[in-house]
């Protein structure tokens, strides 16, 4: 089972920013997918963004323009990098692993996923 811990969630401002950071055990995926995903109170979990192997990245509409995904390898980390956030981002973010690129038609799907982090909340006051 690959471990995944995150870090960087904290409190702020509406338009402020904050990085979350994923680091992973390593695995021997040759091709993998990454993702973020997040749920807030009440609300479904919904899939962020996610970047795989091959350096595709996909985003949701509600963070394009705002939210940047990144990877080092050699550090087994994957970044979120949220900018201009909103009190709407409010919620715990995971991030999420599993084999295989993560193709347009499921890079969000929460069960194609098999190895999940505890997560990190993120709080934005208006």
């Amino acid at each position: 089972q690959v471990q995944l811990v995150e870090s960087g969630g904290g409190s702020v401002q509406a338009g402020g920013s904050l990085r979350l950071s994923c680091t992973t055990s390593k695995y021997t995926y040759s091709r993998y997918c990454l993702g973020w995903f997040r749920q807030a109170p009440g609300k479904e979990r919904e899939g962020v963004a996610s970047i795989d192997s091959s350096g595709s990245a996909y985003y949701a509409d509600s963070v394009k323009g705002r939210f940047a995904i990144t990877q080092d390898n050699a550090k087994h980390t994957l970044y979120l990098q949220m900018n201009s956030l909103k009190p709407e981002d409010t919620a715990m973010y995971y991030c999420a692993l599993r084999a295989h690129y993560c193709y347009s038609t499921s890079w969000s799907v929460g069960s194609a996923f098999n190895n999940w982090g505890q997560g990190t909340q993120v709080t934005v006051s208006s």
